[in-house]
């Protein structure tokens, strides 16, 4: 069992950034996929970004230019940088870890991000 933390979420204007970090417990963290997901109020939840083990990124068009994710092995642990916010960025974000090989798929308790007009 792998337990993720996340820190960072909070309230923020619009043009504001926020980072949120996810931390894993564990010593597979290193071949696992990371991933930032996000499920806006009254809808379902979607993909963000995510690093792959050899640090190979993805993002969904709406953050793109605008989010970075990175990963530090050393630490356990994914960051996602979100800079010029908008409304539409508000929701639960949700950090996950995967190793589809070893169907290992879990998730975070996920972290509230406002973002005000």
């Amino acid at each position: 069992q792998v337990q993720l933390v996340e820190s960072g979420g909070g309230l923020v204007q619009a043009g504001g950034s926020l980072r949120l970090s996810c931390a894993a417990s564990g010593s597979t963290f290193t071949i696992a996929s990371m991933g930032w997901y996000r499920q806006p109020p009254g809808k379902q939840r979607e993909l963000v970004a995510s690093i792959g083990t050899g640090g190979n990124t993805n993002y969904a068009d709406s953050v793109k230019g605008r989010f970075i994710i990175s990963r530090d092995n050393a630490r356990n642990t994914v960051v996602l940088q979100m800079n010029s916010l908008k409304p539409e960025d508000t929701a639960v974000y949700y950090c996950n870890f995967n190793i589809a090989w070893m169907r290992r798929d879990y998730w975070g308790q996920g972290t509230q991000v406002t973002v005000s007009s």
